[in-house]
């Protein structure tokens, strides 16, 4: 039996020994390390998977309660009984609130501004059980009426397998941050059919920077997500283009600067409904003190009611983005959709029914290229191309403003409608459009989100980095040979020259500033004192503890460290 067991016993051990090593090494190198790139094609694949079983989910529960998908879910409504269109909703949202309320300790969808909050804030980790809540609850928004996208829920469903895979291989921050950006390239490449905008969105909007040295593995996710799509779908784009007259570059690219405009106030009109909408929506639950898991049920009453008259809204809205690519809707009813619309979408995310807000984008996007394109192209048709060219451009448009993401939108829209000869318009009115919005919020809707949240990460990592380093870390204990005498530290404290002792670098650097010290004692609140019963009168109260101080040097010299690594992060 020995000759049996100890060559199996060997090979365990080897193999033990052998993938401690590689994890020693993807913990040290990341990314550099071809091992790292089997684990960026395993966390596509998965990530593909995650998309795709998200999509066939809302398709399945639309068809079980409505009879059909998105490509024809607004049809199909159209013909149902108002008070099946107003009842599902309100189920749906009563659903969502309740997985939410236990799952979640704020009762909200997470979705891709939380996924940039923890590449820039967390080392590339996520909430797990909120964001697998989120996605669930998201999935029944989008099954069950809800006006909203399936792109952000995705992104962050990838992103909770790169934390787990980061948390079972120890990942540090780097590493950490480089298998976010695999999941997230792999989750919208298959979500999106978009191998190419894929890759370049995990770059441009989740890590905020260009590193070559994750670019080959990023690339490897987002060609498995896109396979994944593939084995599915086949290579088929999205949406299918009409033919028409040539596009007359010159004589129409002063239009599409005018659209980019335009689609520009649209993309910060939407954006700015939803926030708002949100903003009422918590001081209402507020000040009616009812449940917050209420909040979901009641915004699907209200998308409900307008369902009844306006199916158009229900879902991701394929169907009308469709329609309008294809020119087949009036003038008078692109205008109506498009207001309404947007309603729909800050009902649905200001009720905090879960959902993305990209894909809502491209619908608005796609009717305000078309109301502009019917209108230019009426004023001269003997000089205009067909009103769908303005509709893709406007798709990208409204898209890039709202994700602030201008190259990976543009090449979204691309790939999802295989028309690559109408470029030089689209990234005309995308170019401008982002320009416009980003100075009328903070650069995106997902930094503007952060940024209400009181996380400054659209202002750079100078900002956002001394918000999540503690002092603690810096701190020199009273009793270090480097420290000043404990009568010193005592006097500032007294003075109210003190950092309380879970202060960050950012507070330690203003106080610094303010004050012009050399170093400043780090107080712990003082513990009550045991009342002395044998002692008559008033007792003095006990002084705070002091176990170090904090040298303006050290905090500086941290703080140079920190965006020297970054700088080595995203230029390595």
């Amino acid at each position: 039996m020995r000759h049996i067991t100890r060559p199996i016993s060997a090979f365990w051990r080897q193999l033990h020994t052998h993938t401690a090593r590689v994890m020693r090494v993807m913990r040290s190198h990341g990314p550099d390390n071809v091992q790292f790139w089997i684990i960026a094609l395993l966390i596509g694949v998965a990530a593909g998977f995650a998309a795709l079983g998200f999509r066939l989910g809302i398709a399945a529960l639309q068809r079980a309660v409505y009879g059909a998908d998105d490509l024809r879910l607004a049809s199909v409504a159209g013909q149902l009984p108002w008070w099946w269109v107003l009842l599902v909703p309100v189920a749906g949202g009563l659903a969502v609130g309740l997985i939410l309320h236990r799952f979640t300790p704020d009762g909200r969808c997470r979705t891709v501004a939380d996924v940039i909050e923890g590449a820039a804030l967390e080392g590339g980790r996520v909430e797990g059980r909120a964001g697998l809540a989120s996605a669930l609850a998201s999935l029944i928004t989008l099954g069950t009426g809800g006006s909203s996208g399936r792109e952000g829920p995705v992104v962050h469903l990838a992103a909770t397998i790169s934390t787990w895979v980061a948390a079972r291989i120890k990942a540090g921050p780097m590493t950490g941050r480089e298998l976010l950006g695999c999941a997230v390239a792999g989750a919208v490449a298959a979500s999106f059919n978009a191998p190419i905008a894929g890759a370049l969105f995990a770059h441009e909007v989740v890590l905020r920077h260009f590193a070559v040295h994750a670019f080959a593995p990023i690339a490897i996710s987002a060609v498995a997500g896109t396979v994944i799509n593939r084995l599915k779908f086949g290579g088929v784009t999205e949406f299918i283009l009409p033919s028409g007259p040539a596009l007359g570059f010159y004589v129409e690219l002063p239009a599409f600067m005018l659209l980019g405009l335009v689609c520009g106030l649209v993309a910060w009109a939407l954006m700015w409904s939803i926030l708002r909408a949100e903003s009422l929506a918590g001081k209402a639950m507020a000040r009616t003190g009812w449940p917050r898991w209420l909040r979901p049920a009641l915004a699907g009453a209200l998308l409900g009611l307008i369902a009844i008259p306006f199916p158009h809204i229900i879902g991701v809205g394929y169907e009308t983005t469709s329609a309008a690519l294809t020119g087949k809707l009036a003038l008078s009813e692109v205008i109506v959709f498009a207001i309404i619309k947007a309603v729909a979408v800050a009902i649905t995310l200001g009720g905090r029914m879960g959902g993305g807000v990209f894909s809502p984008s491209l619908v608005m996007g796609a009717l305000t290229g078309l109301a502009f394109g019917i209108i230019a192209t009426g004023l001269v048709p003997e000089l205009s191309g067909t009103p769908s060219i303005y509709a893709l451009a406007g798709m990208g448009a409204v898209g890039a403003a709202v994700l602030g993401a201008p190259i990976s939108t543009a090449l979204i829209v691309f790939e999802m409608t295989g028309d690559w000869q109408t470029g030089i318009a689209v990234m005309t009115a995308v170019s401008l459009s982002s320009a416009l919005a980003s100075r009328m919020v903070q650069r995106s809707f997902f930094l503007t989100q952060l940024e209400n949240r009181g996380i400054r990460i659209a202002e750079g990592p100078q900002v956002w980095l001394p918000q999540k380093m503690r002092i603690t870390s810096l701190m020199r204990p009273m009793d270090a040979p480097n420290a000043p005498a404990a009568d010193l530290a005592r006097a500032l404290a007294d003075f109210g020259k003190y950092l309380t002792e879970g202060a960050t670098l950012e507070t330690a650097l203003a106080e610094f500033d303010r004050l012009g010290a050399a170093f400043l004692p780090v107080i712990q609140p003082a513990r009550p004192a045991t009342p002395d019963p044998a002692f008559i009168g008033p007792q003095a109260p006990a002084k705070p503890d002091i176990p170090g101080v904090v040298y303006h040097i050290d905090a500086l010299r941290a703080l140079n460290q920190a965006l020297a690594d970054t700088a080595a992060e995203e230029h390595g």
